[in-house]
């Protein structure tokens, strides 16, 4: 595929899917699929907000199976490209080969930056059977920009067409996305970049606009900005921006805003809460909150002051016995004055087994 300028790739019903308990039906991702390609939208990604096969392997079961979910797709998309989303181990290979049977046109392969190697036999069975291939790499802010290109430089190698940098967490700021294209730039100019922000801080859509200027190939989005944690940049906003500078009206965002009015408002959970701000300040994936959640309620501790204090060990995992740690450490402290009380009720999904 070629890329002129910067496409808009819509995962409202992938990412959104953690929203509302990965509970779109067939009749939804036809509707919205068919709203979107209307509206100039080239890439569209559907399925269970964390995958291929995550129905099978964990307890978050999804409303439609995976081949629903494509085939309901394709039946109304034409011209715009469909894709999914796979993480190695919890899809497997013969995943990717059903969905590939079923007609999506991409694949997107999420791997922790520090596990790439085990996204190896992914890219090259994705490429064999022809599929355009990009590399999520998540948490992509836990290394250096150096080593993220490097990495990206070994991905691409393998075929990978577009390499995306990952804000997981939402606490990335546009330094930051400037120095990671920097360097992948600087190590291999032929790479294509993507990029998928989360908005915990509110940086989504500034960091969005900006691998717009750096020319980022793909740059993801939700309609109201449906998705996981505090959320992903706006279509419609990122559509409105896209035809402002493109100087056109390639994509229509008041059809969209409309629809996503009536459609997508009822099911969005809109506004922060300092659980999201604080996950994007220390850099912690939201993923791992049912884990916080669990120990404070047991040790009667506020979620933020072990999050704070998880992070200043790690910022790629939550084993339950470090936190229990933790737990046991603020407890003895004097820093968990005042009474434990719940300070938020969102739909988290764990993550820690795959």
């Amino acid at each position: 595929m070629k890329f002129k300028k910067p496409n808009i790739l819509d995962c409202t019903l992938r990412d959104g899917s953690y929203v509302n308990n990965f509970k779109f039906t067939k009749k939804d991702t036809k509707i919205v699929c068919e709203k979107l390609e209307k509206s100039g939208i080239n890439f569209i990604e559907v399925g269970h907000g964390i995958g291929l096969g995550a129905s099978k392997k964990t307890q978050y079961k999804a409303f439609e199976k995976d081949e629903t979910y494509i085939k309901s797709a394709r039946s109304v998309i034409k011209k715009s490209k469909l894709g999914v989303f796979a993480i190695p181990g919890l899809a497997n290979l013969d995943d990717i080969i059903k969905a590939r049977d079923c007609g999506i046109d991409f694949i997107r392969i999420g791997i922790d930056i520090l596990d790439y190697k085990n996204a190896f036999d992914f890219i090259k069975l994705s490429k064999k059977l022809n599929l355009f291939t990009c590399i999520n790499f998540m948490k992509s802010y836990v290394t250096s920009p150096k080593n993220f290109a490097n990495i990206s430089n070994s991905t691409f190698n393998l075929g990978t067409d577009i390499t995306y940098i990952v804000d997981s967490a939402g606490g990335m700021n546009s330094e930051q996305i400037k120095l990671f294209a920097k360097a992948i730039f600087k190590k291999n100019k032929k790479i294509k970049l993507g990029f998928h922000g989360h908005n915990n801080t509110g940086m989504a859509l500034q960091n969005s606009l900006l691998a717009y200027e750096l020319n980022f190939a793909l740059i993801d989005s939700s309609l109201q900005g449906l998705g996981r944690s505090a959320g992903n940049a706006s279509t419609e906003m990122l559509a409105f921006h896209f035809n402002k500078k493109n100087k056109n009206n390639k994509y229509n965002y008041l059809s969209l805003i409309e629809f996503s009015e009536k459609k997508i408002r009822p099911i969005s959970d809109n506004g922060f809460t300092s659980i999201d701000m604080l996950c994007g300040e220390t850099m912690f994936h939201s993923s791992y909150l049912p884990v916080i959640e669990k120990f404070s309620k047991i040790y009667k501790i506020d979620p933020r002051k072990i999050i704070k204090e998880i992070t200043k060990i790690t910022k790629v995992e939550a084993p339950e016995e470090l936190v229990r740690k933790i737990c046991i450490k603020l407890k003895k402290s004097k820093a968990n004055k005042g009474n434990w009380k719940k300070i938020y009720n969102h739909f988290y999904v764990n993550e820690q087994s795959l």
